[in-house]
């Protein structure tokens, strides 16, 4: 890997500090700069890449918003003292950018003593993560990539004669001018002095300012306190020359009274580069301050006042965590037993959405989430079947078709406790790239299996849960709420925040998926979600987050039931979570009915016969039933086995293309002479056989679908247990 290489000096005190630093820390700044490798990297390696401006770019987005104003800070006050920054790359020295750190307290906190330390504490929190370089002392270093990424992000407009002249034709310097109650000039130079004679005077300002309405003033603080930049439609682009955007006023103006007082004054300037992007100079923010001041907002939001208790949040997450288990464990069915099919245009199609969803038991966007989730732990995979060449044939053959199919792992996993099976899923959750459940309208029909590359989602998704980790205990946010958290987010990560424009619709998306895994419920982060919200903000949730998720799985979930209840009226019930022996078992010969603290099976003929078509025979499966009962099997449910096997396998399909037999001459007339069964084409040819022209695949298929229990029979007259061949990836 080619490292970033500035002058020797700053390298060197950072590798120095690095050199202080155990193994442990120095990965886990690793981890924040995108390596996720336990290999152990040099210190003086490790300080060429943080020094790199990319590694600051992701440790910015690590920032609260405080750090992020104080870097801004650190930034804005270099660009002033040594001019912008010409060159990212250019192999230049960090320490020569150097700022004074009471300079940086000044812009964030003025003489407020509280303040300033808080600004102090800040930068010393920005220096353990590598941020503000070493030394720190009298002087603030950060890399080039923070000059180049924040330095107009202060919040302090840029001086007046730069964004007038970048951005105005003539006729809006008269336009001001006149507004101003300005001498009228001839050329343009002339008026665009007086302007700024203006507004660069601090006592014209606010004499100006003092004639303006008072809902505009109350609107210029609020600009300034907010960054100095507001989307406003006051301007509409016009062309410049060399390529240089204009901007004249929209006519009719922006809607609003009080920005269009402060625009037509030069007291609101065009940002650019687009139409909506506003900008109060410095020169007035100065002139309105009293001095220069970056927005510093060192606590985060406070949670609002009446939120709703949190009542039975424990149970409520108890049962999404059992509910989305279970669930995931029929997706997976679902797929192993008829694998999905990639669409052309990827993801899958929309049928096999729907089928794998009625087989799970749960709504489409939710298996959609499965689905990706479970493919992302590396649960399921594709398989391309490969399209055989006829013989003689020598021209291109079709595309191969791709499904769905659980991997290797899928088998081991199945084989683990509750709560380490869960572990997989939500460790995969906690560091995706994705949000799955958001789906923006107007992007088209949801799908399944979309590559995951949204580089804010697990961000946002560790701020939503640090927003939630700070409600009062025993209070949890409903609907109403969503604003509180998405503020409250925004806070603890800006940068993704601001580049996602996230909004309550996506915040309520991250929401509902970590209800879904038992993280939130009820408005409430639970002690799952607290373990997650710990994993990612110690890097371990790239590294090692099983241990942490799997105790707090395992203080949440029951334990694992080897036992059911079998009730007369032909249904099962498991309290809690069922084990895998069990679990398999019910859901072979049973259908489940409902999910939650307790999960019921009910019993059918139907479910009977097919558990026979699977292999199972009556009194053996009496026995099993036997050791898994809570009490003894009642007689109904014993009576319900033993009546469907006298009637199942009276007619033998043989594998002699295609043969049909059974020891009941009349049931063989029947089947003769059945209108349902026309299309086999059957013949007989002695009381008990019949010989048909179809399969025997579609013979079986047919003779069921027609109500009959056909057993599949060897040419030896041995029973064939009939057994989906077990396919992985």
């Amino acid at each position: 890997m080619t490292y970033y290489a500035p002058r020797v000096s700053t390298q060197l005190s950072l590798t120095k500090w690095l050199k202080t630093k155990s193994s442990q820390d120095r990965r886990l700044i690793l981890a924040r700069v995108g390596f996720t490798s336990e290999d152990e990297i040099p210190p003086q390696d490790l300080a060429r890449l943080l020094l790199h401006p990319r590694a600051a770019l992701s440790l910015v987005g690590l920032c609260t918003l405080p750090q992020r104003q104080a870097l801004s800070a650190v930034a804005w006050l270099a660009a002033r003292r040594y001019g912008p920054l010409l060159d990212l790359w250019y192999d230049e020295d960090p320490a020569e950018r150097a700022v004074p750190r009471a300079d940086v307290l000044d812009l964030l906190a003025g003489s407020d003593r509280a303040l300033r330390e808080r600004a102090s504490a800040t930068l010393d929190a920005l220096a353990d993560l590598a941020l503000v370089l070493p030394p720190h002392g009298d002087q603030v270093i950060v890399s080039t990539g923070v000059h180049a990424h924040l330095s107009e992000e202060a919040g302090l407009g840029r001086p007046a004669a730069d964004l007038i002249g970048q951005h105005f034709n003539a006729p809006e310097v008269h336009a001001i001018a006149e507004a101003l109650g300005l001498p009228k000039a001839r050329a343009r130079e002339a008026a665009e002095q007086n302007v700024l004679g203006l507004l660069t005077d601090p006592d014209r300002v606010r004499a100006l300012l003092a004639q303006a309405p008072a809902e505009a003033r109350e609107w210029l603080l609020h600009i300034i306190g907010h960054g100095s930049r507001v989307l406003t439609h006051v301007y509409q682009a016009r062309g410049g020359f060399y390529q240089q955007t204009k901007y004249a006023f929209r006519p009719g103006g922006s809607g609003d009274p009080n920005t269009d007082w402060l625009a037509a004054r030069g007291l609101l300037l065009p940002a650019g580069p687009y139409d909506d992007m506003a900008e109060v100079p410095i020169e007035v923010a100065v002139a309105v301050l009293g001095e220069s001041r970056v927005p510093f907002t060192p606590e985060p939001p406070r949670p609002p006042d009446g939120l709703p208790d949190a009542v039975g949040a424990d149970g409520s997450a108890q049962a999404a965590a059992t509910t989305a288990l279970s669930q995931i464990e029929r997706v997976l069915a679902a797929c192993a037993d008829q694998p999905p099919v990639l669409r052309k245009a990827g993801g899958l199609a929309v049928r096999d959405t729907k089928r794998v969803a009625k087989a799970a038991g749960a709504p489409e966007d939710v298996t959609r989430f499965w689905l990706d989730l479970a493919t992302q732990a590396g649960l399921l995979g594709l398989h391309a079947e490969p399209v055989p060449r006829p013989k003689g044939h020598r021209g291109k053959l079709p595309e191969p078709t791709v499904s769905l199919l659980p991997r290797t792992e899928y088998d081991d996993w199945l084989k683990r406790s509750p709560a380490e099976r869960l572990t997989t899923i939500i460790a995969t959750w906690a560091t995706i790239p994705a949000i799955y459940t958001y789906w923006p309208e107007g992007d088209g029909t949801p799908v399944a299996l979309i590559e995951p590359d949204d580089p804010n989602a697990v961000g946002i998704r560790y701020a939503v849960v640090e927003a939630l980790a700070a409600l009062p205990a025993g209070k949890g946010v409903s609907a109403a709420d969503l604003s509180y958290v998405r503020e409250r987010a925004a806070w603890h990560r800006p940068h993704q925040f601001a580049r996602s424009g996230a909004d309550a619709e996506l915040v309520g998306a991250v929401l509902r998926e970590a209800e879904l895994l038992g993280l939130v419920a009820r408005g409430v982060l639970t002690g799952v979600g607290r373990a997650v919200r710990d994993l990612l903000r110690s890097g371990e949730a790239w590294t090692s987050p099983e241990p942490a998720l799997t105790a707090a799985l395992e203080a949440l979930l029951p334990p694992a039931q080897a036992t059911a209840f079998f009730q007369a009226d032909l249904t099962a019930v498991v309290r809690g979570m069922p084990g895998p022996e069990l679990a398999e078992l019910l859901d072979d010969i049973a259908d489940r009915e409902s999910e939650g603290h307790a999960v019921v099976w009910r019993f059918t003929a139907t479910t009977i016969r097919r558990a026979f078509d699977r292999g199972h025979e009556a009194g053996a499966l009496l026995e099993r039933l036997a050791e898994m009962a809570e009490a003894p099997v009642p007689q109904p449910l014993e009576y319900l086995i033993k009546d469907t096997a006298r009637t199942h396998g009276r007619v033998r399909v043989v594998r002699s293309g295609c043969c049909i037999r059974s020891d009941d001459e009349g049931l063989v007339e029947e089947l003769a002479r059945s209108h349902a069964l026309r299309t086999l084409g059957l013949r007989k040819i002695a009381p008990t056989v019949l010989v048909g022209a179809a399969g025997e695949e579609e013979t079986l298929a047919r003779l069921r679908a027609a109500g009959y229990t056909p057993a599949l029979e060897s040419e030896t007259g041995a029973t064939i247990i009939e057994r989906a061949a077990r396919r992985r990836v």
